[in-house]
């Protein structure tokens, strides 16, 4: 072979390699492969191929999610703003299959993927967050008491280490009325109406949880109060499964859409009987 068909032939390998690395320089992949812009949509494309949402929501907690007993339908904050974001993702409001959790069993589920996302009173944690992604916070809320009218507890200032307190497993409040009264008795529930009945029962003085819980059992049963004033900040955020960055964008755009043309603030009102004081 001539010098002159050598280089030839080199050039041509040489424009050939550059062509390829070029192609290869303008996809980002991520850790499941493919480019993170298709693997975004492709988790929004699935929910549409399915047509439904599937959401983890509680069966238990008035005025979040709650089953009737006799009729079966669960309804709540949570639930409608379910429906609220199947109409935002899928266009039609009633494409949701509900799927109950708790606070124990939530991030399993997710993790599992029996569920596409969860809303349930979940607090937005550091800790949360090393396992699964979250949405903006979509309700403030923040810990109290819930006590037997008459209670000489009247606030957190009145709990001691003597102070049975009843929560449920897997809530962020068991650690911080810890942290507040350290060495405090402390007797967890699956669920907060197994704790409710507890309290009733007299297993402990005060049931503690995000105050917007407690208002819903104080509802249930008049001789029940929250007394004192909220001691933490429980900001609560949808949670999908990590690295599904493509529907928590779908979700933050949802409740970005309901904030600002009142249908978030008309939710709001419907369950806790007043206007959010931020959003």
């Amino acid at each position: 072979m001539s010098n002159k068909k050598r280089f030839s032939l080199l050039l041509v390998c040489m424009m050939a390699l550059v062509a390829v690395l070029g192609a290869c320089s303008t996809t980002t992949t991520n850790t499941s492969g493919g480019s993170a812009e298709s693997n975004a949509s492709a988790q929004i494309d699935q929910i549409k191929q399915r047509g439904k949402l599937i959401v983890g929501v509680k069966y238990d907690t008035k005025l979040f999610g709650l089953k009737d007993p006799g009729s079966g339908k669960v309804e709540g904050f949570d639930v409608d703003m379910a429906h609220a974001l199947a109409k935002s993702i899928l266009g039609d409001e009633s494409k949701v299959e509900l799927k109950e959790v708790t606070s124990k069993t939530r991030i399993p589920m997710l993790n599992n993927g029996d569920v596409d996302m969860v809303i349930a009173t979940m607090t937005i944690t550091d800790e949360r967050k090393k396992e699964v992604d979250f949405s903006d916070v979509y309700f403030q809320a923040g810990q109290s008491l819930l006590v037997k009218k008459g209670s000489p507890i009247k606030g957190i200032e009145d709990v001691t280490a003597d102070t049975t307190i009843l929560a449920a497993k897997g809530a962020t409040s068991i650690d911080n009325i810890e942290e507040k009264v350290p060495d405090v008795k402390v007797l967890e529930f699956d669920n907060y109406q197994d704790a409710f009945n507890a309290l009733k029962a007299g297993q402990g003085e005060a049931l503690t949880t995000d105050d917007a819980i407690l208002y819903g059992m104080a509802a249930q049963d008049p001789n029940y109060e929250v007394v004192g004033k909220p001691f933490t900040d429980e900001p609560y955020g949808i949670a999908v499964k990590k690295g599904q960055t493509g529907l928590v964008e779908a979700i933050n755009k949802g409740l970005a859409d309901m904030k600002a043309d009142g249908s978030y603030d008309e939710m709001y009102k419907k369950w806790i009987g007043k206007a959010p004081e931020n959003k």
